[in-house]
Protein backbone atom coordinates (compact mmCIF):
# COMPACT_ATOMS: atom_id res chain seq x y z
CA UNK A 1 0.00 0.00 0.00
CA UNK A 2 1.68 3.50 -1.08
CA UNK A 3 0.32 6.46 0.75
CA UNK A 4 0.10 10.03 -1.16
CA UNK A 5 1.26 12.81 0.55
CA UNK A 6 1.84 16.66 -0.27
CA UNK A 7 5.07 18.26 -0.77
CA UNK A 8 7.04 18.25 2.87
CA UNK A 9 5.65 21.12 5.20
CA UNK A 10 2.22 21.67 3.47
CA UNK A 11 -0.58 22.05 6.06
CA UNK A 12 -4.01 20.40 5.15
CA UNK A 13 -6.46 22.27 4.04
CA UNK A 14 -9.75 20.75 5.45
CA UNK A 15 -12.04 19.94 2.37
CA UNK A 16 -16.06 20.55 2.48
CA UNK A 17 -17.70 18.89 4.92
CA UNK A 18 -20.92 17.62 2.07
CA UNK A 19 -18.09 16.42 -0.29
CA UNK A 20 -16.40 14.42 3.37
CA UNK A 21 -20.10 12.58 3.37
CA UNK A 22 -20.23 11.93 0.36
CA UNK A 23 -16.64 10.06 0.30
CA UNK A 24 -18.01 7.68 3.61
CA UNK A 25 -21.52 7.32 1.52
CA UNK A 26 -19.29 5.56 -1.35
CA UNK A 27 -17.08 3.89 1.58
CA UNK A 28 -20.28 2.41 3.41
CA UNK A 29 -21.86 1.21 0.19
CA UNK A 30 -18.85 -0.20 -1.09
CA UNK A 31 -19.46 1.87 -4.80
CA UNK A 32 -16.78 1.59 -7.69
CA UNK A 33 -15.79 5.22 -8.31
CA UNK A 34 -13.78 7.05 -10.84
CA UNK A 35 -10.92 9.24 -8.95
CA UNK A 36 -8.64 11.57 -9.71
CA UNK A 37 -6.05 13.03 -7.12
CA UNK A 38 -2.82 14.03 -6.83
CA UNK A 39 0.42 12.03 -6.66
CA UNK A 40 3.99 13.51 -6.76
CA UNK A 41 2.55 16.92 -8.05
CA UNK A 42 1.21 14.90 -11.13
CA UNK A 43 -2.50 13.94 -12.04
CA UNK A 44 -3.41 10.07 -11.16
CA UNK A 45 -7.31 8.87 -12.52
CA UNK A 46 -8.51 5.69 -11.48
CA UNK A 47 -11.06 3.18 -10.92
CA UNK A 48 -11.35 2.40 -7.19
CA UNK A 49 -13.63 1.47 -3.89
CA UNK A 50 -13.16 3.32 -0.87
CA UNK A 51 -12.39 1.12 1.54
CA UNK A 52 -11.61 3.93 4.28
CA UNK A 53 -12.27 7.54 5.58
CA UNK A 54 -10.05 8.24 8.48
CA UNK A 55 -8.88 11.07 10.77
CA UNK A 56 -4.75 10.95 11.46
CA UNK A 57 -2.36 13.43 13.16
CA UNK A 58 -4.81 16.86 12.17
CA UNK A 59 -5.64 15.28 8.32
CA UNK A 60 -8.29 12.98 6.72
CA UNK A 61 -7.13 10.56 4.38
CA UNK A 62 -8.73 8.13 2.45
CA UNK A 63 -7.88 4.09 1.91
CA UNK A 64 -8.59 3.51 -1.64
CA UNK A 65 -8.55 -0.10 -3.08
CA UNK A 66 -7.85 0.47 -6.96
CA UNK A 67 -9.33 -2.08 -9.49
CA UNK A 68 -5.69 -3.13 -10.15
CA UNK A 69 -6.06 -5.11 -6.95
CA UNK A 70 -3.51 -2.07 -5.14
CA UNK A 71 -4.17 0.10 -2.04
CA UNK A 72 -3.11 3.82 -1.80
CA UNK A 73 -4.06 6.18 0.97
CA UNK A 74 -4.70 9.20 -0.09
CA UNK A 75 -4.91 12.60 2.10
CA UNK A 76 -8.19 14.46 1.20
CA UNK A 77 -6.89 18.15 0.05
CA UNK A 78 -5.09 15.77 -2.62
CA UNK A 79 -8.79 14.96 -4.27
CA UNK A 80 -9.66 16.21 -7.35
CA UNK A 81 -13.05 14.96 -8.06
CA UNK A 82 -14.63 11.67 -7.43
CA UNK A 83 -17.46 10.25 -9.33
CA UNK A 84 -16.88 13.32 -11.62
CA UNK A 85 -17.66 15.91 -8.74
CA UNK A 86 -15.12 18.12 -8.25
CA UNK A 87 -13.70 18.74 -4.72
CA UNK A 88 -14.73 22.09 -3.31
CA UNK A 89 -12.85 23.10 -0.14
CA UNK A 90 -13.85 24.07 3.43
CA UNK A 91 -15.93 22.79 5.83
Amino acid sequence: MSLVTPTINEDYIPISCTFHDRLEDYSIRGSTIAVRYLENEEFVEAEAQIADVYAKDGADFAKLRLTSGSEVVVRLDRLLSVNGFDLPTAC
